[in-house]
């Protein structure tokens, strides 16, 4: 049995989540096309016959422009202490960008091993993958490079494998029914936030938030209520939509995800609420579950 930590870094909408969705197997972490569609460290676990990875997702690397972004900045460099490697994501396809550039400045300041991950590969052929490999190990001593396409599964295997070889601990931390440490609750309410990412425009998404309020389970249902925060009353509008169609149309598919989650029929209710300028509000970010409450 080999066990250990990995953290996976990266810019913001490299692909990151939807690389632990793919490790996984399951619908553990939201994604969009929206940067910065992850503000939580999210642990994920995989198991197989011979080994337990337990990995980190962290939010993207991106310029800061409130409390919120320098909270989740803070986050996404906070993982290079006490794991046994790090997988920072690039996406081939768009090249090296400024975040790419600082994230190698912080990699610099650890020992842990880093394996590259070239995401997106599926956008480029051979030529061009081999380009970008000759690029970004020019940058940075890598322990490994490995090209995948989180988005349709194509090497995922061999990274696992390439991981294994860096785990130092032969301690099982879950039971082989476990995926993740994130609650229920934190769940329904991100699935609630994907929805609406997936089908508001421009800066609309990172103005919202979404938290469980309310959360019954019985026997056979389930009742649960989440709240939509904006930061300005002009946008529950645009978020309730025309005649309430756009709610309407958030709730019905988040509620399928969370049927899925919990295997039962459940009763959903959203609230939009406003509170003003929610993302430089440290009470508020705490309460989120943002920010570290003292």
């Amino acid at each position: 049995m080999k066990s250990g930590f990995v953290s996976i870094i990266g810019r913001a909408n490299v692909g990151k989540s939807t690389l632990l969705n793919s490790i996984l197997q399951c619908h553990l972490c939201i994604t969009s096309p929206v940067s910065g569609t992850t503000r939580n460290i999210i642990q994920g676990v995989y198991n197989d016959d011979n080994s337990q990875i337990i990995f980190l997702d962290t939010p993207g690397l991106h310029k800061a422009i409130n409390k919120l972004g320098k909270v989740l900045n803070k986050q996404a460099t906070s993982l290079f202490k006490d794991i046994d490697v790090i997988l920072f994501v690039v996406d081939a396809h768009a090249g090296i960008g400024k975040g790419d550039n600082l994230m190698i400045e912080y990699l610099k300041s650890t020992d842990v091993p880093v394996i590259l991950v070239l995401n997106k590969i599926d956008k480029l052929n051979n030529e061009q993958i081999f380009e970008s490999i000759n690029t970004y190990k020019d940058l940075y001593s890598f322990a490994e490079i490995v090209p995948i396409s989180a988005k349709n599964d194509d090497n995922i295997e061999r990274l696992i494998e390439v991981i294994k070889n860096y785990l130092t601990d032969n301690v099982k931390y879950f039971d082989e029914n476990s995926i993740t440490n994130v609650s229920n609750s934190f769940m329904i309410s991100e699935y609630v936030r994907e929805k609406l990412l997936n089908k508001l425009t421009q800066e609309i998404p990172h103005s919202i938030a979404c938290v469980t309020t309310f959360f019954e389970e019985k026997d056979s249902i389930a009742n649960v209520g989440v709240d939509i925060i904006v930061d300005r009353d002009s946008l529950k509008k645009i978020v309730i939509g025309k005649d309430g169609s756009l709610i309407k149309e958030v709730g019905i598919e988040s509620r399928k995800d969370i049927e899925e989650l919990l295997g039962k029929k459940v009763y959903l209710e959203l609230y939009v609420k406003t509170i003003e300028n929610w993302r430089d509000k440290g009470s508020t970010l705490k309460d989120l579950g943002l920010l570290e409450k003292e």
